[in-house]
């Protein structure tokens, strides 16, 4: 029906019938004009006029609403919770619980502290290198003050080492280049010209490395913690009193890093001298508690060990194997 309103007419003097033919084409026109604008015209020319207004509005309506919110908000928020939890959670290692253990007196619990003291220049897991020379122990007394011992498998620290007696009652494993080893323990100390790393020990001691004839030879050593049956004892030194006293520990495992007396003000850390007694110059706590402590930082208190001077008073502790 569109392509009759683009005839040609045929002449141009024949005007009646021209305008009968221009009269009936604004009629089809016009018909045409109805049909395509009503709201479901039907026939050919009307399905093809709707398929170019309506699909367009069709998509534009399936593409029109407004895009639903997304989630992505929800595990921001689930997040944050997790986070925050990790946070303030503490960690397990942050605070260690110190282990109790029986202790002389009242059997309350033996800690070790927090915070393991120096215990001089003898360290656990390390390696020393010297030479080891020997020496006739006699009874097996020395600068430690320990006194006579059937034990002669002992030895003589150098001075640099001995540190004021902080070596004192150490245990150390001696090795030679020959793959020989002996364990001793340090009850002397031996002076210049004894080097740093040199150790003195009984013949008895070297003779388990190298024949005496040999007199020095390459070793190294390290510190050990044993196990022993035996406990820690206490002494008093002869002529101690209320007014001024040395303490000495014997038997320990491990070497002592301090010995402390209580006083009303707390526990007094006493200072040691090098024949390896703890002295209190004032008398301060004589007489009373009294805590040790090892490298390893562990405490030992002892009560109701008596003023009894040169008695060896047991306490029925022990340091703890490392």
């Amino acid at each position: 029906m569109a392509s009759a309103s683009h005839r040609r007419a045929r002449g141009g003097r024949r005007t009646a019938p021209v305008a009968v033919v221009v009269t009936a084409a604004a009629v089809v026109l016009l018909v045409s004009l109805v049909v395509a604008l009503r709201p479901e015209g039907g026939g050919g020319g009307g399905a093809e006029g709707g398929a170019a207004v309506v699909t367009p509005v069709a998509e534009t309506e399936a593409s029109g609403p407004p895009t639903a919110p997304t989630p992505s908000a929800t595990p921001t928020a689930s997040a944050s919770p997790s986070a925050t939890a990790a946070t303030a959670t503490p960690s397990a290692s942050a605070t260690p619980t110190p282990s109790a253990r029986a202790t002389a007196g009242g059997g309350r619990p033996r800690t070790p502290s927090t915070a393991a003291p120096a215990g001089g220049r003898v360290r656990p897991g390390v390696t020393y290198r010297g030479v080891a020379t020997s020496y006739d122990a006699g009874n097996g007394d020395g600068a430690c003050s320990f006194g006579p011992s059937d034990d002669l498998m002992i030895a003589a620290m150098n001075t640099a080492d001995y540190e004021t007696s902080k070596a004192c009652g150490a245990y150390v494993r001696v090795r030679a280049a020959s793959g020989a080893s002996v364990t001793v323990r340090i009850t002397n100390e031996c002076p210049a010209p004894c080097a740093p790393g040199q150790l003195d020990l009984s013949t008895q001691a070297f003779a388990k490395l190298a024949d005496l004839s040999v007199g020095r030879i390459a070793i190294t050593w390290t510190l050990l913690s044993p196990s022993t049956t035996d406990t820690v004892s206490l002494r008093y030194k002869t002529g101690s009193s209320q007014y001024w006293c040395g303490i000495q520990a014997l038997g320990h495992r491990n070497p002592l890093a301090r010995l402390e007396i209580r006083t009303g003000d707390g526990w007094t850390a006493l200072p040691r001298t090098e024949y390896n007694y703890f002295l209190s110059e004032r008398g301060t706590g004589c007489g009373g508690a009294i805590r040790i402590t090892d490298i390893y930082g562990e405490r030992l208190t002892v009560e109701g060990i008596a003023l009894r001077p040169g008695a060896v008073q047991a306490t029925g502790v022990q340091f703890a194997a490392h």
